[in-house]
């Protein structure tokens, strides 16, 4: 299956996408079908601070659109924070949008976790992923989130995590373990492999969010799922 992705949102997030979706196909020895199309992360951070789902969805609307044009058969979006308005965007798609939200609730609930924690965007972190986690409780740092989700952002839009900012980020998991009992801490904002960069360890069990999306789009692009098994139709 030719896979489609709004890449941009950071760039440095695409990277990982790429090069993490590259892997799983070689070690199936599949051939990877790939389109990616460029989003603006600025368009998209003031959207998301302003809750304009309509707008932005509209701006993936159109991306989506280039990527039906290429040949894609599904869309995903690189960003966690980018799903801000998921649901608006899947109404008016070209093609089937496959969620990195929604495999979450499933992949946590098989490893047997009762509680996360969560870091990411302000949004994301606020609302609990949105509110879409059913089997597993999420928590999200106690403090100012609008001050840690601007740290994220920083990262996001600079393509760099310096020490300072990966140290923030491991003492807000640090907190999520220690007070609130989390069981791990999901890295729910796709640039954050900046800093969990897997060179520094951080004291506590994490899951990177974006390689339980990338198996999903793995998945599909080796056709060991179809958009069906994932609860899409391939016409939206």
């Amino acid at each position: 299956m030719h896979i489609g992705l709004i890449g941009g949102i950071g760039p440095a997030a695409t990277v990982v996408y790429y090069q993490r979706l590259c892997a799983a196909m070689r070690a199936a020895g599949a051939r990877l079908e790939l389109t990616i199309v460029q989003a603006d992360v600025y368009d998209l951070i003031a959207n998301n601070l302003a809750d304009r789902r309509a707008d932005q969805a509209a701006i993936y609307a159109d991306l989506i659109d280039r990527l039906a044009a290429a040949g894609a058969d599904c869309a995903a979006i690189t960003s966690l924070g980018g799903h801000f308005c998921f649901a608006e965007t899947a109404r008016i798609s070209a093609l089937p949008l496959v969620s990195a939200v929604t495999p979450l609730d499933d992949h946590f609930a098989a490893r047997g976790l009762k509680r996360v924690g969560l870091l990411g965007t302000e949004v994301v972190m606020r609302t609990r992923l949105y509110g879409q986690l059913r089997r597993t409780e999420a928590v999200a740092p106690t403090g100012d989130l609008v001050a840690l989700g601007q740290v994220y952002q920083n990262v996001a839009t600079s393509g760099i995590c310096t020490p300072e900012q990966r140290a923030i980020f491991f003492e807000a998991g640090r907190r999520m373990v220690e007070d609130q009992g989390a069981e791990a801490i999901i890295l729910a904002g796709t640039d954050l492999n900046l800093g969990f960069d897997g060179a520094h360890d951080p004291g506590y069990p994490v899951i990177d969010a974006l390689d339980v999306h990338v198996a999903v789009l793995a998945d599909l692009a080796i056709g060991t799922r179809s958009l069906a098994d994932i609860g899409l139709d391939r016409q939206t």
